[in-house]
């Protein structure tokens, strides 16, 4: 025999013991040998009743939750020595921690090759979710020194109460006091956030803008909110001597969003809310797929399953959502006039809303607000500040009167604008297109 991902021999009982038996019993188990050298020659043990005795004591008091059920402590003979072989099997409870030190890194441990090493927060996290019959939100917080400044604002803008007994209700402590992942996601002090950039045209190529929100929930929500809204132009039209002002993105379209990326997110998973923000659209992709057997056809009905219950209870009560499973119905209702629809993508692990920009070019072609050679034309100033009469005649190939009577149309529409007069008239786009 020798060390490996399942075996692991000390020469004695020493204070690293625990840390063997929690590795194995979070990991794949395995069995421990005392009374073999590292490079597994036994050597064997003296006292057995007292070894057995103190290997018994160190598991059963130093390790939680209790393992004990997990362990099998006996004697064995190996090489003609009599060695202590402690079988452990994999937990049901994991992670397993030493006490005292509570779940974290320093009180974790797994197997990584013939060593036992420090879970990282990832792993511990993937321990809890994968060991736990309670939703993410309802598990114990790894953190507890929390505080809760921009949600207890919120509650109080709204003249709602939040003490202890509005936590426990809420689902934010458990009975005993103990504060849950939803406290956590409502505290300042919550790890995940939310990741938007802004980006030059249609693709990733130039990066115009980025930031990272981060802090409670709330707060994410309201400034997510306000650096969407700065890269919401308006846009006016004119219908006869009419003015019709046009929002980029319909401002019901980015709250509700917004608003199911935050909800329906899978916390367990690593990684932020993602918005990236183009010419043509916006996109918001959020870790995690549909719940359960839920189907694409299934949301677009309207069915909804609430991943994170008790984070919806509490959005409800502050008023930031009226009804569960109308936040799509919202969102499509929203672009009802438009040709061009809100797309929604889903793989596996994770969920895309695509908003389309409403005056964007492609969409004013597509709704046919402008003519096929209007296009052409101003498909022109992307590489022009501005154009003459004789550019667009080379560039549909007509008249100079045709030209001139195309442009004259195009400046009634306010698509043009003049710049200059007489022989040296230009045109430049106007703002708004």
């Amino acid at each position: 025999m020798k060390e490996s991902q399942t075996i692991e021999f000390k020469r004695c009982i020493t204070e690293n013991l625990k840390y063997e038996v929690i590795a194995f019993a979070n990991t794949a188990g395995g069995t421990i040998y005392i009374g073999i050298d590292d490079d597994g020659t036994p050597v064997g043990i003296e006292d057995m009743d007292e070894s057995m005795l103190s290997v018994t004591n160190t598991i059963r008091d130093s390790i939680l939750p209790d393992i004990t059920l997990f362990t099998d402590v006996r004697e064995a003979v190996i090489g003609g020595k009599p060695v202590i072989e402690i079988i452990v099997q994999r937990g049901s409870q994991r992670p397993y921690f030493i006490k005292g030190k509570g779940i974290r890194p320093e009180g974790v441990y797994i197997r990584h090759g013939a060593s036992s090493v420090p879970a990282s927060h990832s792993a511990i996290l993937r321990m809890i979710k994968a060991s736990s019959d309670d939703d993410y939100e309802e598990t114990d917080s790894l953190r507890q020194d929390l505080t809760f400044l921009r949600t207890e604002k919120a509650f109080r803008d709204k003249g709602l109460r939040f003490t202890r007994t509005e936590m426990k209700t809420l689902g934010l402590m458990t009975p005993d006091g103990i504060y849950t992942n939803l406290a956590f996601l409502l505290s300042d002090q919550c790890s995940h956030t939310i990741k938007a950039a802004v980006f030059e045209g249609d693709t990733k190529a130039i990066f115009r803008d980025r930031r990272e929100f981060t802090g409670s929930l709330l707060m994410q929500l309201e400034d997510a909110y306000s650096f969407l809204n700065q890269y919401n132009r308006t846009r006016s039209e004119f219908d006869g001597l009419s003015r019709i002002d046009r929002r980029d993105y319909p401002t019901q379209a980015i709250r509700e969003a917004l608003m199911n990326a935050l909800v329906h997110r899978e916390y367990a998973l690593p990684g932020p809310i993602l918005i990236s923000i183009y010419d043509n659209r916006i996109e918001i992709t959020t870790p995690g797929g549909l719940v359960n057997e839920l189907t694409l056809d299934d949301v677009m009905l309207g069915v909804s399953i609430l991943r994170n219950r008790n984070l919806g209870n509490v959005f409800y009560r502050l008023e930031l959502i009226e009804a569960y499973g109308t936040g799509i119905a919202r969102i499509m209702e929203s672009y009802e006039p438009d040709i061009d629809k809100p797309r929604i993508d889903v793989s596996d692990n994770a969920f895309r809303i695509t908003l389309p920009n409403r005056n964007s070019k492609s969409t004013k072609k597509k709704e046919g607000i402008v003519s096929r050679r209007e296009q052409v034309v101003i498909d022109l100033f992307d590489d022009h500040g501005t154009i003459s009469r004789k550019d667009i005649e080379k560039a549909l190939g007509v008249s100079q009167a045709t030209a001139i009577l195309i442009a004259r149309d195009m400046v009634d529409k306010e698509i043009l604008l003049k710049e200059n007069g007489g022989k040296y008239l230009r045109y430049r786009l106007n703002d708004t297109w």
